[in-house]
């Protein structure tokens, strides 16, 4: 999660929202990525779809089982949904999203019964650190 943190400042740096994600397969991070949909004019350029896209280019397979993906923010239903067309076994994330995170919002509850796989998740790791970089970065943008 230090490393999605580090990404996360990243896409900061180059006035994005400031999420990052990592995947990681035994122990090796396989893929990288942290919001970047303004910097290329892609609304599906989410941090979670960049390391998803990065690890399946890695492994040569678009199936990533027993994976874990890292995220600093809770993931949109975009985002939940690649992650279970990959197979991703584990989705981590940081800060919760009560505006459009598929868990906070409920909308998870609504939609469960349309997957085929559920990714374990665990929530709160590093969950301060997340939410005081996003808090920080609307913050001094407004």
């Amino acid at each position: 999660m230090k490393i999605a943190l580090g990404l996360a400042h990243e896409g900061e740096k180059a006035g994005e929202v400031p999420v990052g994600a990592v995947v990681e397969f035994d122990g090796k991070i396989i893929g990288k990525g942290y919001n970047c949909p303004i910097s290329i004019s892609d609304p599906t350029s989410h941090a979670e779809i960049i390391a998803i896209r990065d690890a399946c280019k890695y492994s040569g397979n678009y199936r990533l089982g027993g994976t874990i993906l890292y995220v600093t923010l809770e993931p949109c239903i975009m985002c939940y949904s690649a992650a279970v067309h990959a197979r991703i076994e584990k989705i981590v994330y940081g800060a919760s999203d009560p505006k459009s995170g598929i868990f906070s919002t409920g909308a998870f509850e609504k939609i469960r019964s349309i997957f085929n796989h559920r990714p374990e998740i665990e929530s709160g790791l590093m969950a301060s650190e997340s939410s005081e970089l996003l808090k920080n970065f609307f913050k001094n943008r407004r």
